[in-house]
């Protein structure tokens, strides 16, 4: 079965760069370049039948992530990519996170933009899947923890968006405990319990405390 080509929109900032990266990737058997005109069409099929559009993979060259380049990331979403990879000659923390917030599936410096390396990456976010440098993956990881420590945790949150009261219920749900047995638990009354599972499956559009706990276990939230 022949493999299906990966759509993918190319967008550089400097001249040089679009054509090296159009360039190189014309000649992969792997991926087929989208034209600002075919994407237009591709996003009016996509809102007809998403089922069989296959998602274009937005491939983005920047020299930092600056106000431009965010306005680009930004537009590639609203034209109808449904996955971003990033090449980026500098990428300080502060743009990483950026980068994520925005959508951004795979990070990669220009200093090792080879052209197997674009199309692995390419491949991934097409898959759904993320990819970062292993020092960037450490940073934004950092950062996350950091965040957790100094502005969620005082505020009983965390990252997961689960406060730990919710984070514990939904534990203790996991464990095969009723309300009963949560309530005596954790020193909190019945319709305590009760307002929590329901809190939670209401912002999270679950359907029961077993869907709520199905969630959060794949998603890695307890």
């Amino acid at each position: 079965m022949t493999q299906q080509r990966i759509p993918v929109w190319v967008k550089a900032l400097d001249p040089l760069s679009q054509f090296g990266l159009v360039h190189a990737l014309r000649q992969r058997p792997e991926i087929v370049l989208i034209s600002d005109a075919e994407l237009a069409e591709l996003q009016q099929g996509q809102q007809t039948d998403q089922r069989t559009t296959p998602p274009v993979v937005a491939l983005i060259a920047v020299d930092s992530l600056d106000a431009t380049a965010v306005q680009v990331l930004r537009a590639a979403a609203q034209r109808g990519c449904r996955r971003t990879v990033l090449i980026g000659s500098t990428i300080d923390d502060d743009a990483l996170m950026t980068a994520v917030e925005l959508g951004v599936s795979g990070v990669l410096r220009r200093t090792d933009a080879t052209a197997d390396r674009i199309v692995h990456l390419l491949q991934a976010a097409a898959a759904g899947d993320g990819s970062l440098p292993p020092d960037l993956l450490g940073r934004l990881l950092g950062q996350v923890s950091r965040m957790q420590r100094h502005v969620l945790a005082p505020r009983g949150l965390s990252h997961t968006g689960l406060s730990d009261r919710e984070t514990h219920v939904l534990r203790l749900v996991a464990d095969g405990k009723d309300t009963q047995e949560i309530a005596r638990e954790l020193s909190y009354s019945e319709r305590t319990v009760k307002n929590v599972l329901h809190d939670v499956t209401s912002r999270l559009q679950l359907k029961n405390r077993s869907h709520a706990v199905a969630y959060a276990l794949r998603e890695g939230l307890i």
